[in-house]
C-alpha cells in the first residue's frame, strides 16, 4: 500500500492578517492625508484670495471728519477774554506755559498761545507761538513770536463729530513717513523684536511664551508677530480657538509673502486697536494721538509715544485716564526697553521718564458734541455725497459752526426755559434756535432742544409750527414794494372786519388785547403788531402776492391761499424761518443758509468748496423801509424788552410771532453780525400762557446779550431818502417840532405837504444843544 502523506497544515490567517491591516492602515492615512492636504490647500487658496482682496482694495472704512470753522486771530479781531478761553478750550488747548504746543498762558488780558499745525482745505497752517492782548473785547497788540510770520492766524478747529460705518471703528490714517522720532524702534522693541527677520510667524517666540506660561500657570506672555497681531485685528475674531490660530498662521504667511514689511507696519499702525469712545472703537495710532492728546501723530514726543506704545498690549488695563500709575508704569517699561536696545541714551530715557502722561483730562471729542447740527449737514451733504462714501472714505467737511457762540446759544436755551417753567404752570417747554451770520448766511449754531447734547427729534429742522406775526415784515414789504400806494406813515385801518367764505364760514380777526384804534401809521402798526391793519394791507395787496413774497424769500413748503396766511398760518421750521428772515438782514437778497464750506478727501485734495451765493429778490429800497420798521419794533414796539439787558448803543431790528392760545412763541431778529430765530412752545402743541415778547425773545435776548457784535446799521440804498416828518399829520416838518420823525422814503414818495411848528425859537435851540452831545 502507498504510504499516505501527511494532511496539509493551513497557514496562519494571524501572521497573515498583520502586514494586510498595516497596509489597509497606511493606505487610509495616506488617503485621509490627501485629502486633508487638499482641503488645506483648498482653504489656503481661500484664505489667500481673502487676504489680497482686502489688502488690494479698500483697507478701511475711515469716517468722515466734521470740523468747526477754526478762531481767526488778528489785530482788531472781535472777542472777548472769556470767549478766548472757551475757544482754545473747545479745540482741545489747556492751560500751560504756552509753549507746547496746544498750550496757552494768560496773564491779565495778556495771551501767549502755542498753535499746533494744521492742514486745512487751502493749505497747512504751521504751528506758531503768539502773543496777544484782549482790550475792549477785540485783539490787540497781535504778534508772531516764533515761526513764520502772517497777519492772521487760525487755530486749529474743533472735531465736533464724524460720519461712522456701521462697525462704530474710528481711525485716522497715517504713513510710516508721519511716525515721529524712535516711534517706531519703541513699538518694534516692545512688540515684535524679529519683525524684519521672521515670515509672518515666529516659532522660537511662540516656544518661549508656551514654556513661560506653563511656568506660570497662566498667560503671562504672547508670541505673536505683529504680523499675526494685524491678522487677527484685520481679519479674523478674537476667539481663541485652535481653528482661529491655524487661520491665523497662515493667513500671516500669506501677508508677508504678498507685501513688504514697510506695507505691513503701516497697515498695523492704521488697524490696532488703543480704546473706546462711547460706542466707538479707537483704531490706530492716528486716531489715538489725537484722543489721549490732542495732537497729530507726527507730533508726539518720545514719552507719548512710548505710552501709546504701552497700551498696545491691553487699552482698557492700562487706560491712562482711568489707570493713571498702570499706565505711568507701562510707559517707563517702553522707555527702559528703549534705553536697554540702544535706541536711547540713559539721560533721554531719564528724562522721559520724569515727565507727566500729560494726557488730556478729557477725549478730543464726542461724537454727539452738537447733534442737531450735526443733523443738519448731513441733510446739507445728502445733495452731492452717498451715505456709504462719507462713512468710509475719510473726508474732511468743514463746516460753518462757530463754537462759542454755539455754547452762548445752548445755555440761553436751557436757563431761560428753566427760568420760564418756575414762572408757569404749562407742561415742560421746548425750544429750538438757530444763529447765522447775518451777511453771509453761514449757520453759526443750532440748538434742537433744551437738551442740547439729546440726539433725537430735532426742533430747529422738524418742528414745523404756524410763525405767527412773523409773517407781517412780509405782508408790509408787499405793499412798499409799490410805493405810490404805501408808505411807511401811510394811515391804515386798525378797525374790525369779518370775512365770509361761500362754505358760509365766519373769520372774524382781532388784536391780540381786543382794542381798535381808528387810521394809523403803517410804521406803527407793524412795529406794535397789530392784527388788523396786517389783514387790511394783505387783503388791498392781495394774498397771492404775499404769498410770491414768501416763495421769493425761500419758502418752499405749501401756502393755504387763505387770507389767514396774513396773520401767519404758515407753517415752518425755526431754521426755514431763518431762511426767510435772512433776506430781510440782507436787504433783498436771498442768501442760501450754508454749514459747510469746503469738503476735502483723506488726503486733503479738495472736492467742493461751497461759496456764497446771492440773489435779489426784493427791491432794497422798499427792504429798507421794513427794516426801519424792525429797527421801532426793538425801540418802542413789541421786542423794547430787549433793551433791559442789551445796552442802548447796540441797534437791533427784530419782531416777535405768537400763535393762537401761545402755543408757538417766536422771535426773529438781528444786529450788524448775527441774525438769531429762536421759537419756544410745546411738544404736543398744547397752549401755553407765553406771548412772542414773553417766551421767545428772553432767550433771544439772553443769548444777543454775550455776543459780541455790532450794531445793525443799515446802508441806505440808492433811491431812499430821509426826511422830518409829523407821521400822524403825514407831513413833512422841522427837526425839532413835536412829533418829528425821521422816516426813509423811496424817492417820490415822500409827504409834499408841510407842517411847522410856528418858529419855536426855544425849541430849536433845545435841539441845536441836543445835537452838540449826541
Amino acid at each position: 500500500m502507498p504510504k499516505k502523506s501527511p494532511p496539509k497544515r493551513k497557514k496562519s490567517s494571524t501572521r497573515n492578517s498583520r502586514p494586510r491591516f498595516s497596509q489597509r492602515l497606511w493606505s487610509l492615512l495616506w488617503r485621509v492625508g490627501l485629502v486633508m492636504l487638499v482641503l488645506l490647500a483648498g482653504w489656503t487658496v481661500y484664505l489667500d484670495a481673502v487676504v489680497t482682496s482686502r489688502f488690494e482694495g479698500r483697507r478701511f472704512e475711515v469716517p468722515s471728519r466734521v470740523y468747526a470753522r477754526p478762531l481767526e486771530l488778528y489785530d482788531g479781531a472781535s472777542i472777548s477774554t472769556a470767549a478766548l478761553r472757551q475757544e482754545l478750550a473747545l479745540a482741545g488747548y489747556r492751560s500751560g506755559d504756552g509753549r507746547q504746543a496746544g498750550t496757552w498762558q494768560q496773564n491779565g488780558s495778556r495771551f501767549i498761545i502755542a498753535t499746533r499745525g494744521f492742514d486745512f482745505a487751502d493749505g497747512e497752517e504751521p504751528r506758531r507761538r503768539l502773543s496777544l492782548t484782549i482790550s475792549g473785547n477785540r485783539v490787540a497788540g497781535f504778534q508772531v513770536l516764533e515761526g513764520a510770520r502772517s497777519p492772521v492766524v487760525r487755530v486749529a478747529p474743533a472735531e465736533i463729530g464724524g460720519i461712522y460705518p456701521a462697525h462704530r471703528e474710528d481711525r485716522v490714517l497715517v504713513s510710516l513717513d508721519d511716525a515721529p522720532p524712535l516711534f517706531e524702534e519703541a513699538l518694534l522693541v516692545t512688540e515684535d523684536r524679529n519683525f524684519y527677520d521672521h515670515f509672518g510667524v515666529a516659532p522660537l517666540s511662540i516656544a518661549r511664551a508656551m514654556v513661560a506660561n506653563i511656568k506660570a500657570g497662566r498667560i503671562v506672555q504672547g508670541g505673536s508677530t505683529l504680523t499675526q497681531q494685524l491678522v487677527k485685528n484685520f481679519f479674523l475674531t478674537r476667539d481663541q480657538t485652535l481653528i482661529r490660530k491655524g487661520n491665523e498662521a497662515i493667513m500671516s504667511l500669506l501677508l508677508e509673502w504678498h507685501y513688504d514689511k514697510p506695507d505691513i507696519l503701516e497697515t498695523y499702525l492704521n488697524e490696532v486697536y488703543l480704546g473706546q469712545a462711547g460706542n466707538r472703537s479707537i483704531n490706530g495710532f492716528g486716531l489715538a494721538s489725537q484722543f489721549y492728546f490732542r495732537k497729530r501723530f507726527q507730533d508726539l514726543e518720545l514719552h507719548e509715544s512710548a505710552l501709546l506704545v504701552g497700551m498696545v498690549k491691553g487699552p482698557s488695563y492700562y487706560d491712562p485716564r482711568r489707570n493713571p500709575e498702570r499706565a505711568e508704569n507701562r510707559r517707563n517699561l517702553v522707555i527702559d526697553l528703549l534705553e536697554q536696545h540702544g535706541g536711547i541714551d540713559a539721560q533721554t530715557a531719564s528724562q522721559a521718564r520724569a515727565k507727566p502722561l500729560g494726557v488730556t483730562r478729557r477725549p478730543s471729542w464726542s461724537e454727539n458734541r452738537y447733534p442737531a447740527f450735526i443733523d443738519l449737514v448731513r441733510r446739507h451733504l445728502a445733495r452731492d455725497y452717498r451715505q456709504e462714501d462719507l462713512q468710509s472714505e475719510g473726508l474732511r467737511i468743514f463746516t460753518t459752526l462757530h463754537p462759542a457762540i454755539q455754547e452762548q446759544a445752548e445755555t440761553a436755551v436751557t436757563s431761560t426755559l428753566d427760568e420760564l417753567d418756575k414762572r408757569a404752570t404749562d407742561t415742560r417747554l421746548e425750544a429750538a434756535m438757530v444763529v447765522t451770520a447775518r451777511d453771509s448766511g453761514e449757520v453759526l449754531a443750532l440748538v434742537g432742544g433744551r437738551d442740547a447734547s439729546f440726539a433725537g427729534f430735532n426742533r430747529a429742522l422738524d418742528a414745523k409750527r404756524p410763525i405767527g406775526s412773523l409773517v407781517k415784515p412780509f405782508v408790509y414789504l408787499t405793499a412798499l414794494s409799490a410805493p405810490d400806494r404805501y408808505t411807511l406813515i401811510t394811515p391804515v385801518r386798525d378797525s374790525g372786519l369779518a370775512l365770509e367764505f361761500e362754505n358760509g364760514q365766519r373769520w372774524e380777526p382781532r388784536n391780540f388785547d381786543r382794542k381798535q384804534r381808528g387810521e394809523v401809521p403803517l410804521h406803527m402798526a407793524l412795529s406794535r403788531s397789530w392784527n388788523l391793519p396786517a389783514v387790511r394791507v394783505g387783503l388791498d395787496v392781495g394774498v397771492p402776492a404775499v404769498t410770491e413774497t414768501l416763495q421769493d424769500f425761500g419758502v418752499t413748503s405749501a401756502i393755504s391761499p387763505y387770507p389767514s396766511l396774513l396773520l401767519g398760518s404758515v407753517d415752518l421750521e425755526p431754521v426755514a424761518v431763518a431762511q426767510i428772515y435772512q433776506g430781510l438782514a440782507t436787504s433783498g437778497f436771498n442768501t442760501p443758509l450754508r454749514t459747510i464750506r469746503d469738503v476735502t478727501d483723506a488726503r486733503g485734495e479738495v472736492l467742493n468748496r461751497y461759496n456764497l451765493e446771492v440773489n435779489q429778490v426784493a427791491d432794497p429800497a422798499a427792504v429798507h423801509l421794513v427794516q426801519y420798521a424792525m429797527q421801532e419794533v426793538m425801540r418802542e414796539g413789541t421786542g423794547r424788552s430787549a433793551y433791559y439787558t442789551i445796552p442802548d448803543s447796540l441797534g437791533l431790528a427784530g419782531k416777535t410771532g405768537t400763535t393762537d392760545d401761545g402755543r408757538d412763541s417766536w422771535f426773529a431778529g438781528f444786529s450788524g453780525d448775527l441774525l438769531a430765530v429762536t421759537w419756544v412752545g410745546r411738544d404736543d402743541n398744547g397752549p401755553t400762557s407765553l406771548t412772542g415778547s414773553s417766551g421767545a425773545l428772553p432767550v433771544w435776548t439772553r443769548f444777543m446779550a454775550r455776543a459780541p457784535q455790532h450794531s445793525f446799521s443799515p446802508v441806505v440804498p440808492d433811491g431812499v431818502e430821509y426826511h422830518w416828518v409829523n407821521s400822524e399829520k403825514r407831513a413833512l416838518t422841522d427837526e425839532y417840532c413835536e412829533n418829528a420823525r425821521l422816516i426813509p422814503f423811496i424817492v417820490g414818495s415822500e409827504p409834499t405837504d408841510f407842517e411847522g411848528c410856528g418858529g419855536d425859537f426855544s425849541r430849536r435851540l433845545r435841539g441845536w444843544f441836543e445835537g452838540l452831545f449826541e
